[in-house]
């Protein structure tokens, strides 16, 4: 049996452990990144494809009746025609729930770097400010303490519950806001109600139709004008001009982001452009990079594995069509 892993970059920083998963195959190849063009003859003789992003769209399955098993290295299923591989008796599986603790922190990360002024501390020093500081310490950005605010967590599955809990460690007071067009819940407050309260928004549902520019230039005016925007979910929940011109006009007081409306931003993006310009001093962009840590994928690796074993025993796992 023969594998293809096509694009082992996205996951591997040449820091993961695949022997074992490797060693269940007769053949085993691994292609840093495939574009587009590449894809029809990278697997045309596999009978397992891994992808992470590389598109297999309904062309690419049809071509290729030889597939038994497709693994995504992720959790998105958007990169595979899920109807075409079930037409054709292909089994694909993703990995979920394997960067939990990772974006958990980042997102506590974030908080804590806008509450602390972190990146403009460390610039001033950078800039000689506290050699000539009068005083042994610089006190020149606000500092804000996360214990008896108020967190607004938009999404509740898996990583709005981790966030919370870190939250609630710091002392923090967790408001869960209800997303629209979902069935009322009890413990759900009201969108307009929970983001006019909040002293933090977390933002950790997915990105629908419902949610798309879910945050717009009305919904930042009614926030409060000490209140931080924190984004690890998907860039397109957040209107980014509408939040470039909030930050600007002192809107909301600081905004983080892990990800943008597209990945990567070849074109640009309003938001880099404000913060390059220096338009933006209470704007914190990381490159979708919260759920990558080593531990985080390995277990991406680990759970190929568990889908593996499970489709070889007939009775696959995680499967997703």
């Amino acid at each position: 049996m023969k594998a293809v892993f096509l694009d082992q970059h996205s996951l591997d920083q040449q820091d993961l452990d695949f022997s074992a998963l490797e060693a269940v195959f007769d053949e085993w190849v691994m292609y840093p990144q495939t574009d587009t063009e590449q894809v029809l003859e990278r697997i045309g003789d596999a009978d397992v494809v891994i992808s992470n992003k590389v598109l297999l769209n309904a062309d690419a399955l049809k071509q290729n009746p030889q597939l038994k098993l497709i693994l995504i290295s992720a959790t998105g299923t958007n990169n595979v025609d899920l109807v075409q591989a079930k037409a054709q008796g292909i089994v694909v599986c993703n990995c979920q729930a394997y960067g939990t603790s990772a974006v958990a922190q980042h997102t506590l990360m974030l908080m804590l770097a806008l509450s602390t002024a972190v990146i403009q501390y460390n610039q001033a020093v950078k800039q000689g400010q506290w050699n000539q500081s009068a005083q042994f310490c610089l006190l020149d950005f606000p500092i804000v303490e996360l214990a008896g605010k108020t967190l607004g967590i938009l999404g509740y599955g898996e990583l709005g519950k981790a966030v919370a809990q870190l939250a609630q460690a710091f002392g923090m007071k967790v408001l869960i806001g209800a997303l629209p067009n979902r069935p009322q819940q009890l413990d759900r407050i009201p969108f307009q109600d929970l983001i006019a309260q909040v002293d933090y928004l977390s933002l950790h549902c997915p990105l629908t139709e419902d949610t798309r520019d879910l945050i717009d230039a009305e919904v930042l005016d009614a926030m409060k004008p000490s209140a931080f925007l924190i984004n690890c979910a998907r860039g397109g929940i957040v209107n980014e001009q509408a939040l470039v011109d909030a930050l600007k006009r002192g809107k909301i007081a600081g905004a983080a982001t892990d990800v943008l409306s597209v990945e990567p931003p070849k074109q640009g993006n309003v938001l880099i452009d404000a913060l390059n310009n220096d338009e933006i001093q209470n704007l914190i962009i990381t490159p979708h990079s919260a759920w990558g840590s080593r531990d985080a994928r390995q277990r991406i690796v680990d759970q190929m594995l568990e889908n593996l074993k499970a489709f070889q025993q007939g009775t696959p796992i995680r499967q997703v069509n």
